[in-house]
């Protein structure tokens, strides 16, 4: 095989011959979704951690699970997946200006379709959505569009920089209190009684919950739109395209991600999770908040780097199918999973442990990988893409499988 062919175009993949992506960008979202799924399980599993609150009744194995996905995962993958988001704006951008469209028009629709997409998300499977937020968020990214590199780069730092010390400074202020907040055990029986009731009951308590995750994403998108800008400015200068990185600086910035986000997400987890006592919970959220850009920057660029090596066609193959389908799989992911806990399906809902959630999120996650690669083996995009591309276009785009009419002998860069 043709190794730069593999790099450079990612057309020997499965799936139908035409579409040309950038195989960084879609392996790094296949990647995402790992992390994603990881922390939404334990919070659609367990009515403490969606209260924010720690078990008191968790075996030493589920708190051992926790832990480590506070550690890893937790506040990371968000950040990765706004980065792409930002990124693949500049790709957008770029196919809309080769088929004469303008961006304007299409972005807002776009943005309309996340909208729609996440309150129907948010009400019927899982209220921790993030697609609303990306829905409205984005059109700030449409309207910086022009912005210069380094200005979006100042403008992320500056964003993230401010809520992150604010956010720790209220942290430091409440370890002070000495009395830690007792555990809503009446609203957790309350919320377990709901998911477990019936289809009318969950759906209820979703619609219930929708204030209190509306207000979530408010206090989440100060690191969303800073990612957004630094996916922004990478996507200008094509950081993700072939030649965009080189190995060294790769390795310094894995050494420096590596060096401020372990000892950050470290405290911030024993803050949470244990062993530091409950006082320190808002601090451990603030440093953790505050550091968690250096470990997803640090993650990024460790599958770079393999991308780089000798790795990268086995590591295309495992995670660009998935991070191409990475809308279908992450809607999946909550449908799976609200299935397992709820009345929708098995009603587990906080009948189970964090480390059997963590292995049930591991296999489900196997499951996409192997369904997304079966998948574009005959199909072009996922049923959630063709949807949110149809609302894009406001038009039937070109047949699963088959180029579009208007596609035919272009190459599509998003």
């Amino acid at each position: 095989m043709d190794t730069t062919t593999v790099r450079t175009t990612a057309d020997d993949l499965p799936g139908p011959a035409g579409l040309r992506r950038l195989p960084a960008v879609d392996a790094l979202r296949g990647f995402a979704l790992l992390g994603i799924l990881l922390v939404n399980s334990t919070q659609m599993m367990s009515p403490y951690e969606s209260e924010g609150v720690r078990d008191p009744g968790a075996a030493p194995w589920d708190q051992g699970a926790l832990w480590l996905i506070s550690v890893f995962a937790t506040f990371k993958f968000y950040l990765l997946f706004s980065f792409l988001f930002g990124y693949s704006f500049t790709l957008q951008t770029v196919s809309a200006e080769r088929e004469g469209a303008g961006i304007t028009a299409r972005f807002l629709r776009r943005s309309l379709g996340l909208v729609v997409l996440g309150l129907v998300h948010a009400v019927v499977l899982y209220s921790g959505d993030i697609l609303l937020t990306y829905g409205v968020l984005g059109l700030v990214l449409l309207w910086a569009r022009r912005i210069e590199p380094a200005t979006a780069v100042k403008a992320a730092a500056w964003i993230y920089g401010i809520f992150g010390v604010v956010l720790t400074g209220l942290g430091a202020l409440a370890t002070a209190v000495d009395e830690a907040e007792p555990v809503p055990h009446q609203e957790i029986a309350r919320v377990v009684a709901a998911y477990r009731g019936s289809v009318g009951t969950v759906l209820r308590e979703n619609l219930d919950q929708l204030p209190l995750s509306l207000l979530a994403a408010a206090l989440m998108a100060p690191g969303v739109l800073a990612a957004f800008f630094t996916g922004l400015a990478a996507g200008k200068r094509r950081l993700l395209a072939p030649g965009g990185t080189d190995r060294p600086r790769l390795l310094r910035l894995t050494a420096y991600g590596l060096a401020v986000g372990v000892p950050g997400a470290v405290f911030f987890a024993s803050a949470t999770q244990g062993p530091l006592d409950e006082r320190w919970h808002i601090l451990g959220i603030g440093v953790g908040m505050l550091t968690a850009p250096a470990l997803s920057a640090a993650y990024a660029c460790v599958l770079l780097l393999l991308l780089h090596s000798s790795w990268d066609d086995r590591v295309q193959r495992l995670f660009v199918p998935a991070g191409r389908l990475a809308l279908t799989n992450y809607l999946g992911q909550s449908l799976i999973m609200m299935f397992v806990a709820t009345a929708y399906g098995l009603s587990l809902y906080g009948r189970v442990g964090a480390a059997a959630v963590l292995l049930l999120a591991v296999a489900v996650y196997a499951f996409q990988l192997t369904l997304s690669t079966v998948w574009i083996r005959r199909f072009r995009p996922g049923p959630a893409e063709w949807l949110l591309r149809a609302i894009t276009l406001a038009g039937r785009p070109g047949r699963a499988g088959r180029p579009g009419r208007s596609e035919v002998g272009r190459t599509r860069t998003s």
